[in-house]
């Protein structure tokens, strides 16, 4: 599927130089996904994050979003959504925790429809609202536990998880597609980004690099 165009240049987007050199930084460091880059190079980050911290954000940093959670680092979101755009197809993607709603917008871009879990309302609330002043449409975000997934909208063809559990979620491998791939970050303090390519006859589980993320937790807030 051809990536959907969005411009976002009428909402303070900050200057092309600054995205070219996050593009440049995210080549460098192995994103070779053309798509992936001009999504990441496309994307305001700086709206994500509070005001006072507008002038990191196209540094390569996770920041403080409130409610202990963050905003990835834009090298992990681009390294996840690029093992995610590999998959069969790229119909319908899974995202475990919408947090600020970076990512999923990034996914929007690249995917012809995103489901999004949030186990934080106020997080959603304030997600649901960047995203309609965005005007991103093909998003379905819902109040949820990550660890249950979205099973009525399943198979999914990628799920990308924004948490990190400490085993990984039977609901979630139930839900992903033959030919899918769940690509996340596992572990307590030492933490892995792993991915899992399901086939005809099995689960396919490879590990990729180290990773620091917020641990995925049960239930609802």
């Amino acid at each position: 599927m051809a990536e959907m165009k969005h411009d976002f240049s009428g909402i303070g987007m900050t200057s092309a130089r600054t995205r070219g050199r996050l593009v440049e930084r995210l080549r460098q460091q192995g994103i070779r996904s053309e798509a992936v880059l001009a999504v990441m190079g496309n994307t305001p980050r700086h709206i994500f994050v509070d005001e006072a911290l507008s002038h990191r954000a196209y540094d390569d940093v996770s920041l403080p979003i409130g409610l202990g959670q963050t905003i990835s680092q834009p090298y992990i979101v681009a390294r996840m959504v690029e093992l995610a755009v590999g998959a069969a197809r790229r119909d319908k993607v899974l995202e475990i925790g919408t947090g600020c709603g970076y990512q999923t917008v990034v996914l929007a871009q690249l995917f012809k429809t995103v489901y999004s879990v949030e186990r934080l309302a106020q997080l959603l609330d304030k997600a649901r609202t960047r995203l309609r002043e965005l005007r991103i449409s093909n998003t379905r975000l819902r109040h949820g536990d990550g660890f249950v997934g979205i099973a009525e909208a399943a198979p999914f063809d990628a799920i990308i998880m924004a948490a990190a559990p400490t085993y990984v979620p039977e609901a979630l491998l139930a839900q992903l597609a033959i030919g899918g791939r769940m690509i996340f970050p596992i572990g307590n303090v030492d933490q892995e980004l792993r991915i899992i390519e399901r086939t005809e006859e099995a689960y396919i589980e490879t590990k990729l690099e180290k990773v620091r993320f917020v641990p995925m937790l049960p239930g609802l807030a």
